[in-house]
Formats: C-alpha cells, sequence, structure tokens
C-alpha cells in the first residue's frame, strides 16, 4: 500500500494586495508569522483587479508586480497567483471549502477588517471566520489602520501621489512611492544645459505622479543616489509627452538601457515654463541646491 501525501499545511493572507501599504503589512505579517507554528505562509494574489473584471474599471497601481513579489519573498511569503474570474461566482462556502481549504491547505487565513469574498461580496470577514471553523481553519482579523486621522488605503494612497504629496503617499505606504523603468534615449537638452538626466517612461500600469520636480532616490546596480526628477511634459522645449527625467546628483556615467528604480521623496514645484534655456538652467540649479539641503 503506497503512503498517502498530506501536503503542509498554509498560514494564507488574504486581501487584494495592490499597494503592500501598512495596512496591507499588518494582514501580510499575521500569516507570515505562523512559520513558527510550523505553517508555511502564503498569499493569495489576483492576476487582475477585481473591479476590472467586475465592471471594466481600470484601477492604476501603486507597484510593480515584480516589485511586489520581492516584496513579499523579503517577508516570508510565497505568492499563489490566481485567476479573479475563476474564483468571482463562487459561494463564500465555495470558496473556503474548494480553495482556502482543499488547494491551499490552509490552517490559518488573516485579512482585513473590510475583506470582502464570494460572489457579489456576499461574505465578509465575520462569514470567513464562521466556515473557516468548519473546516479547522483560524482566522485573524487585522482592525482598521489610521494614520493621520484618516484609515490606511490604496484609495488614499492614490489620491496622495496623484496630489504630489510625496510624504503622505510615503507614511501611508511605509515607503516612498517608486517606479522602475529601464533608461531610454532621450534629446540630450540636459546634457548641453550641463544636467544631464536619466530617462524613464512611466510604466502605464501605475497611478500617474502630479506633474512637477521632485526630490528623489535613485537606485540601480546595488547603489543609491539622490536625484531631482521631473515627472511630466517640459513646455519650454514644446515637448507635451509625459516622461520621468532624473539628473542624479554626484554621478557621471552612462546608464542608458540599465533598469533604474527612482522614487520621489519630496513635490520641489509644478511643471513650469522657461523663457529661456538660461532661465530654466538657473532653476535647475535651485532644484539641486534645494534636494541637496534635503
Amino acid at each position: 500500500m503506497s503512503e498517502q501525501y498530506n501536503p503542509p499545511r498554509a498560514a494564507v493572507a488574504l486581501g487584494f494586495f495592490d499597494g503592500l501599504h501598512l495596512a496591507h503589512r499588518r494582514v501580510l505579517e499575521s500569516a507570515a508569522a505562523q512559520k513558527e507554528q510550523g505553517l508555511r505562509p502564503r498569499v493569495l494574489l489576483f492576476d487582475d483587479h477585481p473591479q476590472h473584471v467586475l465592471n471594466g474599471k481600470t484601477v492604476p497601481q501603486l507597484l510593480q508586480n515584480e516589485k511586489r513579489d520581492a516584496l513579499l519573498r523579503e517577508m516570508g511569503l510565497s505568492p499563489v497567483n490566481c485567476s479573479f474570474e475563476r474564483i468571482r461566482n463562487k459561494t463564500p462556502r465555495e470558496f473556503v471549502e474548494q480553495i482556502l481549504s482543499g488547494e491551499l491547505h490552509a490552517a490559518f487565513a488573516a485579512c482585513g477588517y473590510n475583506y470582502r469574498f464570494g460572489k457579489d461580496g456576499a461574505g465578509d470577514a465575520a462569514l470567513l471566520q464562521t466556515l473557516c471553523a468548519e473546516y479547522d481553519i483560524k482566522v485573524c482579523v487585522c482592525p482598521e489602520l489610521d494614520i493621520d486621522g484618516e484609515p490606511v488605503s490604496s484609495t488614499a494612497i492614490r489620491r496622495a501621489i496623484e496630489a504630489g504629496e510625496a510624504e503622505k503617499a510615503a507614511r501611508l505606504l511605509g515607503r516612498p512611492f517608486s517606479f522602475a523603468a529601464r533608461v531610454v534615449a532621450g534629446d540630450r537638452r540636459g546634457r548641453l544645459l550641463g544636467t544631464p538626466t536619466v530617462n524613464q517612461p512611466l510604466p502605464p500600469e501605475l497611478v500617474t505622479p502630479r506633474p512637477g520636480v521632485y526630490v528623489s532616490r535613485v537606485s540601480f546596480d546595488g547603489t543609491t543616489y539622490t536625484g531631482v526628477t521631473n515627472v511630466g511634459p517640459r513646455p519650454t522645449f514644446q515637448a507635451p509627452e509625459v516622461r520621468s527625467e532624473t539628473y542624479i546628483l554626484d554621478f557621471d556615467g552612462d546608464l542608458y538601457g540599465h533598469t533604474v528604480e527612482t522614487a520621489l521623496l519630496r513635490y520641489l514645484r509644478p511643471v513650469m515654463t522657461f523663457p529661456t534655456p538660461a532661465a530654466l538652467q538657473a532653476q535647475i540649479a535651485r532644484d539641486i541646491q534645494a534636494a541637496r539641503s534635503l
């Protein structure tokens, strides 16, 4: 008689972790901590935003999937990718029985206080606890997390980024808002002005920051520098396309083709039109001095 294989029991984090902000991290850390109890920490991820599947609404992301997965692995969690389309019509009981218990072999589940699941969002955190008890699954429901007098949420963070409130976004995220993109060739006007820039297309899946000039942190090849980043068009040169251009302080090198991560730390000023390149050059010098002082 062959020996029956019993897969290891898991601790599963439940939610839509589109930002890995501080409230998300409470849920994730609850699942990760169960490793000490002999459980395998896992996180259920969806390949598309539920709002896009349900009503076609595009919801800008707060971080790229590669960054998300790297942060999850740093926390000790194994991502489990799932199609939301596949589970959207399951009843709450079917989700717990077939997915949480049957496929993920959960002995523990963690979620937020406002977690919804099952067809039409029929299940809430209280129902999750009730159903999981029938399958010997313990449930941790994390309470609301407030910072600066408001709940931490992906919506609040998107609004902060769109308003240029980089420091507020960082407080809610637990880290600065950032994006990684390959450096592309620009028009070399920065080099002619004595301030060569790193040109990056903004990842289309991410929320678009308020156009303007930011103090930034630039990371590549294991090194980190301070930068001054312009996000948006360049009206002085009649260039309407939105892009990210960063002058890296105290760096002299060629980064074309490299992938660079740019984190926006503080909003300095809006996009401005200058009468001459010399006037723009003088303003860039003031922006660089402001970045150094910060």
